[in-house]
């Protein structure tokens, strides 16, 4: 009977552990460019510099030259559940403050007038929780830390000076930490370290067509992202009764899409409307399992599709460009699921910018958004911890642009 407790409790744990590098709201980033971000990702439909091969690879057939384009984003988000409702209790409990920063690098070479080619690093999932030692919800999370990287290989050509097309692969690794305590009625001191990484391969596809000089239309798809994911379990203090060792599953992160509209009402002004996809209905149940006893857990989610819609718009006024834009990202996670690990709403978000020209050659962009996620209480989860969360967060970006 002990054994199935102990058991029981680490399926649990790792089941949390994948759910959050598959989440398409809380843990997807899409902050790849300080010059989309200002403009609130609305960038499909025109995509005029290197981070086009994240947002429409068909964007490089409309670019020049030789390429490079660095940056990083400052995440800083703050998290604060109020419960848990089961114990009747209604206390503030505040998730430690951090400072994350996913990276975008591109590099873009234009090999004739027609054929354009790029290889582009950013991290579209990625974060982590982290909540004070010996907190009401320490045995479902007490910290987690998620780091993916996607390696972007991306070729367009150029039919017209009206159409482009775009393709690119996708060469995925990632690797995830969580630390919580056990669930062990004969030990309420054991502690869980859960490591595991994997790798996966899609593609991404963008088309981008003209009418005319002010108004033009663009549409890109990114592939599921199926990732075989192993790793190792370590108790603090390691017992026989414990699964631990070897672990493994998989998990298909979902397709996206862009579908954008952009017009330039004026010289110098340029607006664009975006409806980005996310396909997390592929995501229903989750599997794990364990080398030690070869035995499995099946884990239910029902995650839903899911969408952001985007507007943003540029200004051009001799070497500045000001930037401003807006976001709302629907939460694909159901009631049912929200958790500590991943404490997931709606939210909407409030972008402004500005890039400068120092040179023919050199510029820079810097952008700053403040994303107010929805008050979300919830009742009767998954995990049986109920209550409110609030959430906020305040994010950094600036990337370097140089043109050879």
């Amino acid at each position: 009977m002990k054994k199935i407790i102990l058991h029981t409790a680490v399926a649990g744990s790792f089941t949390l552990l994948m759910t959050i590098t598959a989440l398409g709201g809380g843990f997807q980033l899409n902050e790849h460019g300080a010059r989309a971000m200002a403009q609130g990702g609305a960038f499909a439909a025109r995509a005029t510099d290197p981070s086009a091969i994240y947002f429409n690879p068909a964007g490089l057939g409309f670019q020049h030259g030789t390429q490079v384009y660095l940056g990083a984003t400052f995440i800083m988000p703050k998290v604060s559940f109020f419960g848990p409702l089961q114990d009747n209790v209604n206390t503030e409990t505040k998730m430690v403050d951090q400072t994350f920063t996913p990276i975008n690098a591109y590099v873009t070479y234009q090999v004739t007038d027609n054929i354009h080619v790029g290889f582009g690093v950013n991290n579209p999932f990625g974060l982590g929780t982290k909540w004070p030692d010996g907190w009401s919800g320490k045995f479902i999370s007490n910290e987690v830390d998620l780091k993916s990287f996607f390696f972007t290989p991306t070729v367009a050509y150029k039919f017209s000076d009206q159409f482009s097309l775009g393709v690119g692969m996708n060469y995925v690794t990632g690797n995830v930490t969580i630390k919580r305590t056990v669930s062990d009625p004969f030990d309420p001191h054991a502690n869980i370290d859960l490591e595991l990484s994997g790798t996966g391969a899609g593609f991404n596809v963008g088309a981008l067509y003209k009418f005319t000089n002010e108004l033009s239309v663009g549409a890109s798809y990114r592939s599921s992202v199926k990732i075989d994911a192993s790793g190792t379990a370590t108790f603090t203090p390691n017992r026989s009764v414990y699964p631990a060792g070897d672990a493994s599953s998989s998990l298909e992160l979902p397709a996206t899409g862009f579908l954008g509209i952009a017009y330039a009402p004026m010289e110098h002004l340029s607006l664009e409307a975006d409806y980005q996809y996310i396909g997390w209905s592929s995501f229903k149940d989750l599997t794990i399992t364990f080398k030690k006893d070869n035995s499995q857990t099946v884990s239910p989610k029902d995650y839903q599709n899911t969408y952001i819609l985007r507007v943003g718009g540029e200004y051009t006024w001799n070497d500045f460009q000001f930037r401003a834009g807006y976001l709302y990202d629907h939460s694909p996670v159901l009631t049912a699921y929200v958790e500590p690990l991943l404490p997931d709403a709606n939210r909407n978000g409030a972008n402004l910018g500005v890039g400068y020209q120092f040179t023919k050659e050199l510029s820079v962009d810097v952008a700053y958004m403040f994303l107010k996620f929805d008050q979300r209480k919830v009742t009767g989860t998954a995990v049986n911890f109920d209550g409110t969360y609030n959430a906020n967060a305040n994010l950094f970006s600036v990337d370097l642009g140089y043109n050879f």
